[in-house]
């Protein structure tokens, strides 16, 4: 964590930004001088230098609510810090999870590309006894064979079962064809992609 940050550009502080890393969302803005940022990293939570009462306070020493520190970033400009955490609960002094008043939720959608980040070490290490492991091991015929089944199973809830059998088979239908993908070196993000495109005007189908 050893960066050129210029503390004197804004007489001995930078601001910092604080961004959960699970959630993308940013929880608040504080300011560090040179001695709040060493206690950071080497404590791995979060330290600011506080303007009003002219020393550093860590984040939580009151009400346990910690910064946990996963990552630092500093800016094209060298002033200003990008701090990825993970909180021990909410950030702001009233309670709220952000500064903002906003629910430090992840966007469901997200976890589609964790899901696939897993699957890829899963790849790479094929660990005995796992279904995923089974799955490269048979090959990309099984692997096909499988999204196909699911996509059935998928239609049949959609005809004649509940909304819940189909988000269950409709679950078992995404994690088949992200394996698929992986197999073959793409992303789920290549497929979000794609719609993408096609959602803009004068999109033509090939």
């Amino acid at each position: 964590m050893e960066m050129n940050i210029d503390f004197e550009k804004m007489s001995g502080l930078v601001p910092a930004i604080i961004q959960d890393k699970r959630t993308l969302k940013v929880l608040m803005l504080g300011f560090m001088n040179e001695e709040a940022y060493r206690k950071t990293v080497d404590t791995g939570k979060v330290t600011f230098y506080s303007r009003s009462r002219k020393c550093l306070w860590t984040k939580g020493e009151t009400s346990g609510n910690f910064l946990n520190v996963v990552e630092i970033k500093n800016d094209c400009d060298n002033d200003t810090l990008l701090i990825k955490v993970n909180p021990d609960g909410p950030v702001c002094h009233t309670g709220a999870d952000t500064c903002w008043g906003e629910d430090n939720t992840a966007n469901p959608l997200m976890f589609l590309s964790s899901l696939q980040d897993f699957i890829e070490k899963r790849h790479e290490e094929m660990p005995e006894g796992s279904y995923t492991t089974s799955l490269f091991k048979d090959g990309i015929n099984r692997m096909a064979q499988k999204v196909g089944e699911e996509a059935l199973e998928a239609v049949i809830e959609a005809v004649n079962g509940t909304d819940e059998r189909l988000i269950y088979e409709a679950s078992d239908l995404f994690y088949h064809l992200i394996v698929l993908l992986t197999e073959k070196g793409l992303r789920i993000e290549d497929v979000a992609e794609e719609l993408r495109t096609r959602h803009e005007p004068g999109w033509h189908k090939h």
